[in-house]
């Protein structure tokens, strides 16, 4: 899945890109940075997977680090796939037969309750909202789990699937089920960055309390 960074990461990946592999001195030409901002940003990208080095000899001289992207930091700068999930979407919705189009969703639900749940073993709420968050940031999702009284709260600091749910807010609808399938909790969409809101958040419904035990 392709990550959420920060537009000055994502440029310095299409920058390295067009070198193929660069030094640190031929990053810091041509991005026009210090050494210093050049090497901090490569150890972060390399921690995400996204570039890699290899020691290579260049002319006469002794042995230099050279960077690429790897196989996961060329899917980072090619996985851009908004307009065609809007499309498939719209075409989804576009089935008139309505048990196939319901078949559809269960199916795509599933795989996504799936995908996103095979790792949730909890017993407490709490404990199952953390392996959820720990889930979702494995994806590249911008989330973080917060504490509001009693129960726990999902907070997406960015849209996963911003262009579509501008598009139809539907596909809000069919993640929240998701999520309330994996956690196994009605849930609220209290904010929605779709509203304007700066970030979605998921949050249990007051029932939850009693049910839980919380």
């Amino acid at each position: 899945m392709r990550m959420n960074l920060e537009p000055a990461d994502q440029d310095f990946l299409q920058t390295l890109n067009e070198q193929g592999s660069a030094t640190i001195s031929r990053l810091c030409e041509v991005a026009g940075v210090t050494p210093t901002a050049i090497r901090q940003r490569l150890i972060r990208l390399e921690a995400s997977g996204l570039v890699g080095h290899e020691a290579r000899r260049i002319g006469r001289g002794r042995p230099q680090h050279v960077f690429f992207l790897t196989r996961k930091g060329l899917r980072q700068l090619g996985d851009n796939y908004a307009e065609l999930a809007i499309l498939l979407w719209d075409e989804l919705n576009a089935i008139e037969d309505l048990s196939v189009r319901e078949s559809v969703l269960r199916r795509l639900r599933a795989r996504l309750v799936s995908r996103y749940g095979e790792s949730i073993a909890g017993s407490g709420l709490p404990q199952r909202f953390e392996q959820l968050h720990q889930a979702l940031l494995e994806r590249g999702f911008r989330v973080e789990v917060r504490q509001d009284g009693q129960l726990p709260v999902l907070r997406e600091n960015a849209c996963p699937y911003q262009d579509l749910a501008e598009h139809d807010h539907s596909v809000c609808e069919l993640e929240q089920q998701v999520y309330e399938e994996v956690l196994g909790v009605p849930l609220t969409l209290s904010h929605c960055c779709r509203d304007g809101d700066a970030y979605c958040e998921f949050r249990p419904t007051e029932a939850t309390i009693r049910s839980e035990g919380v």
